[in-house]
């Protein structure tokens, strides 16, 4: 079956976002897009969902593979191959990237990947490696170590500090693609004799690259910490936006996802991003994980994700459109010189989750959720759903009700007061 023609108007904007991957992340870069720009994005995807179903500033285009990059190359080319106006091609997770990097070249060249090369790409992304990095750069990392599963005796090696600690893939695509009972993005093991049940379940489920196991930094979700940067491709660090989660998702395939977040500033943790990026000679946009270690009061760096994050709206939301340094630099080729630094300040709550549900999660910190209620009541919440452009009410309709599903969800998984009473 051929994929079906895109709307002709698509072909009049002064470029076209193409945006790989349908989750809410995805839908921020159309929106962020649409309010900066007046432009619509192609919405790369296998399905369309509730996030994107029923829109008026996107129009999906149905791909059964999008991490294939030969099934991805030929949707592209098939759909679009015949519009010359750039074409601005983005990624939603660290495997997408990995997917549309190795692209590069092999589109026209009216197609702009605004993503690092292969090599920095690996390093970064890769846990054991991002650690090395880090560590050059004299930032402060969890205790980790490396375990190649490809070794059967790596299942009962000692890690060499001590429990809890968490275990994470090191290889999104490998990941990706094997599928066991109770899978989620990061594990966490409070024994020897758990820890090698675990990595004995991975390895026979057929992952047999690398896995870092990691120190379990105490403290629930608020103790978690967002960091976002933009480099120019001369690797200067032009863009930065930082804030502290308040909620992460819990359910399995979306453990540690930000789901709120309270922006504002820290210039130290900035700094020292900059230099994992100096080290790496990063181009395009970096989002941290970090976390607070109430132990020594240092804020530790876990890992790089390689893109606008799927929060990515908690940096549009501060007044500062997230895409358009993609703009000026890759489509308009006017990125202002300089080596200016600029960070955003503004205080706001980003949250796909209703407020109700950010007071039920903030109940052990009276005076966090004090200062996010004051946020609010001050007009600061971003949701990046409740898009106002977006007329069709069979969409909002689905909307709410999405915010009602998320509402159960965290019931369901997650429990405030024992994970502050755990955390200590």
């Amino acid at each position: 079956m051929s994929t079906p023609l895109l709307p002709p108007e698509l072909a009049d904007q002064p470029f076209l976002p193409v945006v790989v991957g349908g989750h809410v992340g995805a839908y921020s870069l159309v929106r962020a897009f649409h309010e900066g720009y007046g432009v619509r994005s192609v919405v790369v995807a296998s399905v369309g969902t509730w996030v994107t179903d029923h829109s008026s500033v996107l129009e999906l285009l149905p791909c059964r593979d999008a991490v294939d990059p030969e099934v991805l190359l030929a949707t592209l080319e098939e759909a679009l191959g015949a519009t010359t106006l750039p074409k601005l091609l983005l990624a939603t997770s660290d495997s997408l990237v990995e997917t549309v990097v190795a692209l590069r070249g092999r589109l026209g060249a009216d197609w702009r990947i605004p993503y690092v090369g292969t090599g920095p790409l690996e390093r970064a992304t890769r846990k054991h490696t991002f650690d090395e990095v880090a560590r050059a750069a004299g930032v402060s990392v969890p205790a980790t170590r490396s375990l190649d599963l490809a070794d059967p005796a790596s299942v009962e090696v000692e890690p060499g500090f001590g429990y809890p600690l968490v275990v994470k893939p090191t290889t999104p695509a490998a990941w990706a693609a094997v599928s066991f009972e109770g899978q989620s993005k990061v594990h966490t093991v409070r024994s020897h004799a758990e820890l090698s049940a675990l990595l004995r379940h991975i390895r026979d489920a057929g992952y047999h690259d690398e896995l870092v196991v990691q120190d379990l930094i105490p403290g629930d979700d608020t103790g978690m910490r967002i960091l976002t940067c933009y480099c120019d491709r001369s690797s200067r660090v032009r863009f930065a936006a930082y804030g502290r989660t308040l909620l992460e998702e819990h359910s399995p395939g979306l453990l540690g996802v930000p789901a709120g977040i309270l922006t504002g500033r820290d210039g130290e943790t900035v700094a020292q991003a900059g230099r994992i990026l100096a080290e790496l000679g990063w181009v395009g946009y970096a989002n941290f994980d970090l976390k607070y270690d109430p132990r020594d009061g240092s804020t530790k760096f876990f890992e790089l994700n390689p893109r606008l994050g799927r929060s990515n709206y908690y940096v549009t939301g501060t007044g500062h459109n997230a895409v358009r340094y993609y703009v000026q630099e890759w489509v308009e080729d006017a990125l202002p010189d300089g080596d200016d630094l600029v960070e955003t300040t503004e205080e706001t709550v980003y949250s796909i989750v209703p407020v109700r549900t950010l007071r039920w999660a903030l109940r052990p910190h009276p005076e966090l959720w004090s200062q996010v209620r004051r946020v609010i009541d001050a007009g600061g919440l971003r949701n990046p759903l409740h898009y106002r452009a977006e007329r069709d009410p069979r969409r909002w309709a689905k909307v709410l009700a999405g915010g009602l599903s998320y509402d159960r969800k965290f019931h369901r998984y997650y429990d405030p007061q024992a994970a502050a009473r755990s955390a200590g």
